[in-house]
């Protein structure tokens, strides 16, 4: 049984090791039919892709001579092209060639026959010259008069026909120009105050203290004077007690101080006690509510008219042109009023109504400090407002509302005109009547002094000067030129507020009595 079974696996064994060389031999065998089949399949791949390469090696030079074939047409056609249009430009300057020789003939044609036409026009001249002399000649025997004489004559004639066009035209042009400027600046004006419209613009300026009784007179007066002395001397005001009754009257070119003498004398009389001690201590009681006067008289001209940005020290000194009057008018008022004109008119005029105000506030501020400073009130304004670094705008407006300098800006001239308007108003400002009648004198000599004038009259209290010409010197034309002299002259040598009318009158009378 064992021995089978060992037979049995050697057998099994002997198989299976000839099974696996069976197995060898049948894979080499289909390993080396696959090479070959590769060898061959490779070998068809390889003898495919070079007829393959041929072809398109064929087709690829079948195109490229096609192509060489087609560029070596376009050229030839484009050469062709070009030779004809070479052909055709060689024609055409052959043609131009030709025209240019034949037009250069006809112009030697023509300058021949031109300097010929010169030659005989010369002759012609000269003849011509030549008679104008023996004309000239037989004239100036006729005439009496030499040919320079004539020309004279002549040109004289021209210009005053000229003149009289001129003249004519002048005044057509005038006449429109004005008749719509009065109407635009009669509209704008008008609004202007209507919606201002203040109260009063004129303040009288009475330093004038009541008192109870006379007998506070002599309390006032004191032992040997020594009140009053001390109140002159503490405050520079002087103290008139005169005959007047129940009242002193103070006498000061500076109001502050007479301002701050005022509010002594009524602390003094209302508390009782005089003496130097107690004058002393009213006096500086009395300086600092004054100076809180001026900040608070600053302050409401800065918010009435809606300002902001200014420096305090120049409110401070806005705030003392509530003590200043000009011809009778608080100036802080009418600087006030001059803000609100200039704002209005610059609003309707589309400028900046804000600087305007600004400007028009400002424009009278040197007149604070006149006392104090010298020089005028524009230069002294102008330095003040440099100092506190306001606008260069507002500078200018300030420097040139009185004309000082020519005004360069709209907001200059808006500040000019509410300057005046203000000035201008009914009952605004007092004058001098001395300083009134050298004004109207003045204005009569300015206007007898041009040549022509026989009579001059200002009337409507200087708001009107009628002027009377000789009819033989001054024609109607001229009259126009005259009155344009006559207020220009005026305006740069007098000063005056609104503005002066020039009325030329010309006239021509004939009389004859029959007997």
């Amino acid at each position: 049984m064992t021995t089978t079974i060992i037979t049995a696996l050697i057998t099994f064994v002997v198989a299976g090791f000839l099974g696996v060389v069976v197995g060898v031999q049948i894979r080499k065998r289909v390993a080396e039919a696959e090479i070959g089949s590769a060898e061959q399949e490779a070998k068809r791949i390889i003898d495919e892709g070079k007829r393959i390469a041929e072809t398109k090696k064929k087709e690829a030079l079948i195109e490229a001579k096609e192509e060489i074939l087609k560029n070596k047409n376009e050229a030839d056609r484009e050469i062709k092209e070009r030779r004809n249009e070479v052909s055709r430009l060689e024609r055409r300057c052959v043609t131009r060639e030709e025209t240019l020789d034949k037009k250069i003939e006809s112009l030697e044609r023509k300058e021949e026959t031109l300097n010929r036409k010169i030659k005989e026009a010369e002759e012609k001249n000269a003849e011509a010259e030549a008679v104008k002399e023996a004309q000239i000649r037989r004239l100036e025997e006729i005439s009496g008069l030499s040919g320079e004489e004539a020309k004279s004559l002549l040109v004289a004639e021209v210009e005053e026909t000229a003149r009289f066009e001129a003249a004519q035209k002048l005044a057509e042009i005038e006449s429109e120009f004005k008749e719509e400027a009065e109407n635009k600046a009669r509209n704008i004006i008008s609004l202007a105050i209507a919606r201002v419209a203040s109260d009063h613009v004129t303040e009288a300026t009475v330093s004038v203290v009541p008192l109870p009784n006379d007998d506070m007179k002599g309390r006032i007066i004191g032992r040997e004077g020594r009140n009053i002395r001390t109140v002159e001397q503490l405050t520079g005001v002087d103290l008139i007690i005169d005959d007047t009754p129940e009242a002193i009257t103070l006498s000061c070119f500076d109001p502050v101080r007479r301002e701050i003498a005022r509010l002594t004398l009524e602390k003094l009389i209302t508390d009782g006690r005089i003496h130097p001690t107690r004058i002393e201590e009213m006096v500086e009681k009395s300086k600092k509510e004054v100076e809180t006067q001026i900040k608070q008289a600053g302050d409401r001209a800065i918010f009435e008219t809606g300002i902001h940005g200014i420096n305090n020290e120049l409110v401070k000194i806005l705030g003392r042109l509530r003590f200043r009057t000009s011809y009778g008018q608080n100036v802080l008022d009418h600087s006030i009023e001059v803000s609100y004109i200039a704002g209005i008119i610059a609003d309707e005029l589309g400028v900046d109504g804000t600087l305007a105000r600004r400007a028009g506030l400002l424009h009278d501020i040197g007149k604070a400090m006149t006392q104090e400073i010298e020089g005028s009130h524009v230069q002294i304004g102008v330095d003040l407002a440099k100092k506190y670094k306001e606008n260069k705008d507002v500078l200018h407006a300030i420097e040139a509302h009185h004309n000082d300098v020519e005004p360069r800006s709209l907001v200059a001239l808006i500040v000019q005109a509410a300057d005046a308007i203000s000035a201008a108003r009914p009952g605004a400002r007092r004058e001098n009547i001395e300083n009134f009648i050298k004004r109207l004198q003045k204005l009569e000599e300015i206007a007898s002094s041009f040549p022509g004038v026989e009579k001059s009259f200002a009337i409507q209290a200087g708001r009107e000067v009628r002027v009377m010409v000789k009819p033989e010197e001054v024609s109607d034309e001229r009259m126009i030129l005259v009155a344009r002299d006559i207020a220009k002259k005026i305006e740069e040598e007098l000063k005056y507020p609104g503005q002066i009318k020039v009325n030329i009158i010309r006239e021509s009378r004939a009389s004859e009595y029959a007997k």
